[in-house]
């Protein structure tokens, strides 16, 4: 009894969280249609684990063929649902491709779990559900604001959805996931241009893009750039295997917050990216990206008391991996 449904297993967060379910004696079975990354994630995880991985490649909204991938495995223990679209611009652009793939994914593997009498499921969650909060650091009663774009009120319609479900779960409301393995073998594989900060500034570094344009710099913080709570996805994914661990043994449905407890600006971000890596970052300053909010950080403690987690890695090391990873992408 050591198998666990991960869907979106190929993706960023998803192959480094397969990395630590194989560490820990557990066997991912991956489930990803690739429409956002590539089989090199499998590739690497298997490369590093040193073991063969259970992937298929169908779309989670396919409620039969999940259902019959499902039911050909024995000792299915849970499953962590990693898949959705993801980008916040994108989603402003296409709500329609949100709300379809992010809600109908999630509906469907609910289904399945059901009709296999299985439960426990970890859901991928957001800070963005806090939509534009009131007060700092955010914790996990702080009330639903208004989504502030369609990716972030699929996560909304998402959570109600589970809480609805008669499985027991828990939903992890992640910050800013950022870095890569040190392997340089996982890592985000996007199809899409990449629309966050860490990846774009890695490119401008690369000399893939000519400039960052950091978008706002008006914002009521301190030097007028966004600040957000980064954390490493390494992190991120040890979190995981602790809330599936928690899931089987309390029987509950639990929310958590997951990041370092602490904001760093934008205009931080970059300046600390320099010196890290030694690199100079051209940019220029933009417009407001509409479903952007001014400021969000978390408060853990209660995944620090009751999942016995925190955070261990550092900005400084998370950016140091985000280089190496986009150095190692160049090589190939």
């Amino acid at each position: 009894m050591n198998k666990v449904i991960v869907t979106g297993g190929a993706g960023y967060i998803g192959s480094h969280t397969c990395l630590k379910l194989i560490e820990k004696g557990y066997e991912p079975i991956i489930i990803d249609n690739l429409s956002n990354t590539n089989l090199e994630n499998i590739r690497g995880l298997e490369i590093i684990s040193k073991k063969k991985v259970f992937f298929y490649n169908i779309d989670c909204c396919d409620k039969w063929k999940l259902e019959k991938i499902i039911k050909q495995k024995i000792g299915i223990i849970g499953a962590i649902h990693f898949a959705a679209f993801k980008s916040v611009e994108e989603s402003v652009k296409f709500p329609e491709k949100y709300y379809r793939n992010n809600i109908d994914s999630l509906k469907s593997l609910l289904s399945v779990m059901k009709t296999n009498k299985l439960n426990n499921i970890i859901f991928s969650s957001s800070c963005s559900v806090y939509g534009n909060p009131e007060t700092l650091p955010v914790h996990e009663q702080t009330l639903f604001k208004k989504a502030e774009s369609p990716y972030s009120e699929t996560k909304q319609l998402c959570e109600k959805m589970i809480n609805k479900s008669e499985l027991f779960s828990v939903s992890l409301r992640y910050f800013n996931p950022i870095g890569s393995h040190d392997s340089g073998l996982i890592g985000d594989r996007s199809l899409n241009s990449s629309s966050n900060i860490v990846p774009i500034i890695c490119e401008v570094a690369s000399g893939k893009r000519d400039k960052l344009v950091i978008n706002g710099n008006d914002y009521n913080t301190n030097d007028g750039s966004c600040v957000r709570d980064y954390i490493h996805v390494e992190d991120l994914a040890d979190a995981h295997i602790k809330a599936l661990k928690y899931c089987i043994k309390n029987k509950n449905k639990s929310i958590f917050n997951l990041g370092i407890g602490k904001g760093v600006s934008v205009k931080e971000l970059v300046k600390l990216f320099q010196k890290t890596n030694n690199k100079k970052i051209k940019f220029e300053y933009g417009p407001r990206r509409s479903g952007d909010i001014a400021e969000i950080y978390s408060d853990t403690k209660k995944s620090n008391k009751i999942l016995n987690w925190s955070a261990k890695k550092t900005v400084k090391q998370a950016l140091i991996s985000s280089w190496k990873w986009e150095l190692q992408k160049h090589k190939k």
